[in-house]
């Protein structure tokens, strides 16, 4: 077989030998992934339930924030905390930084969702719940955010396999992920094509059980709403 070909034995002996870099840029996207993803539903859930409020500031607060996260690129908004905070005095690690790029990004569309779910809720279930005297805070932990879960929860997974992907972009500021680990690789052996191929499989298995979830809950759903 010829020795350039990309499924010459040497190309994949080299990479199973430096199979560490791949382990470690893993170990660091998980990592990423579950701080970030944590951080985008935190936000999700606080700015979806003050754009559903009935304080003006409230609603204005919460657009903003979704309306600048989601209409600037995410690779803009690691550049700004990579490049802009230290001249501000503020430096953070790479890892923090990823973390903090695609929490905050995500959070804007996980806002949406909170707020598409709750704005679902028939009035008459917020109307039943002031009759019984709840605050608005009972009213959302024990009436109204329990019921939406089942809407909003195809949207959420759909989300975090986005934030999976776009880790990616902490590659362009050396963040040690794996799309990063695959790019030095790559350039250092010039055995591309192997590189990424397993870059893109394990990218595929933090994504697929996900998204494979995501399409069996909205079938079932549908499967439930027909029988009714």
């Amino acid at each position: 077989m010829d020795g350039n070909s990309l499924f010459a034995l040497w190309r994949w002996e080299d990479l199973f030998a430096h199979w560490h870099l791949f382990v470690d840029g893993f170990l660091m996207t998980i990592g990423v992934v579950i701080l970030g993803l944590c951080l985008a539903l935190c936000l999700g859930v606080i700015f979806g339930l003050l754009s559903t409020s009935s304080i003006g500031i409230f609603r204005a607060f919460a657009r903003i924030y979704v309306e600048f996260f989601q209409n600037t690129p995410l690779v803009i908004q690691v550049f700004f905390l990579y490049n802009g905070l230290p001249i501000l005095g503020v430096v953070l690690d790479v890892f923090t930084i990823g973390v903090l790029g695609v929490g905050l990004y995500h959070g804007a569309y996980v806002s949406e969702v909170i707020r598409t779910g709750i704005t679902s809720i028939a009035k008459g279930q917020f109307e039943a719940a002031q009759a019984q005297g709840f605050t608005y805070a009972q009213k959302m932990a024990y009436i109204i955010l329990p019921q939406t879960i089942k809407i909003i929860l195809p949207p959420l997974t759909n989300q975090a396999v986005n934030l999976i992907k776009n880790t990616s972009v902490l590659s362009i500021i050396a963040g040690a992920d794996l799309m990063y680990s695959a790019d030095s690789y790559a350039s250092n052996s010039l055995n591309y094509a192997p590189a990424y191929m397993l870059c893109g499989l394990l990218y595929f298995l933090l994504c697929f059980p996900l998204a494979k979830f995501a399409r069996f809950y909205e079938d079932s759903l549908k499967s439930k709403e027909l029988i009714r």
